[in-house]
């Protein structure tokens, strides 16, 4: 049976962690709100590993866009997020998606663009099927790359962000957390 977005939900909503932030992030009234990255992807290779749905998890992403490029207003966000889950044990990253061009360069090295949407910036990880968000306001699941890879644990380089050596350093990362994954290596995939 192939993984459905209700499905991948549903793992997902296993994570208690995963579950709460959910349901108390609409009231930062952030536009764009999603719950993305590794607590979304890692409860669905937990589940099919019989670990528990929150093993593994570093941190919880939450994209959000606003037109307001000041670190002041990020910041806000950022301090109330945090006043919000400070009762939760957990990392929740808050990150406003039309500024990560601002800094990326200095963090991370490269070019990056300025994106458009919270979309933009999960469109741009590195590892294609962990390209995965749910969106707070709708409850939908943004997947561009679709779930397959996802499901079949399998690491394959993101067309839209095509950088081998990142890419093979988190992917990886996640192998060294789940051997069972596999790596596709880019040079042998060329669909």
């Amino acid at each position: 049976m192939a993984l459905t977005e209700e499905h991948l939900i549903s793992i997902a909503m296993t994570n208690s962690l995963n579950a709460e932030i959910t349901r108390r992030l609409p009231a930062l009234g952030l536009s764009q709100c999603m719950l993305t990255a590794g607590c979304l992807f890692q409860a669905v290779w937990n589940h099919q590993s019989q670990r528990p749905p929150e093993a593994g998890v570093k941190d919880y992403d939450v994209f959000y866009f606003d037109e307001d490029l000041s670190w002041e207003a990020e910041n806000e966000v950022i301090q109330t997020a945090q006043r919000l889950f400070q009762d939760l044990e957990a990392n929740v990253e808050i990150k406003n998606q039309a500024r990560v061009h601002l800094w990326y360069n200095q963090r991370f090295g490269g070019t990056y663009p300025q994106l458009q949407s919270a979309k933009d910036g999960i469109d741009r990880y590195l590892v294609a099927g962990t390209c995965i968000g749910l969106d707070i306001a709708t409850g939908e699941v943004y997947a561009p790359n679709g779930l397959a890879d996802t499901e079949s644990g399998l690491l394959r380089i993101n067309p839209r962000n095509p950088r081998p050596d990142l890419f093979e350093q988190k992917a990886r990362s996640y192998q060294a957390r789940l051997p069972w994954l596999r790596i596709i290596d880019p040079q042998l995939d060329r669909q």
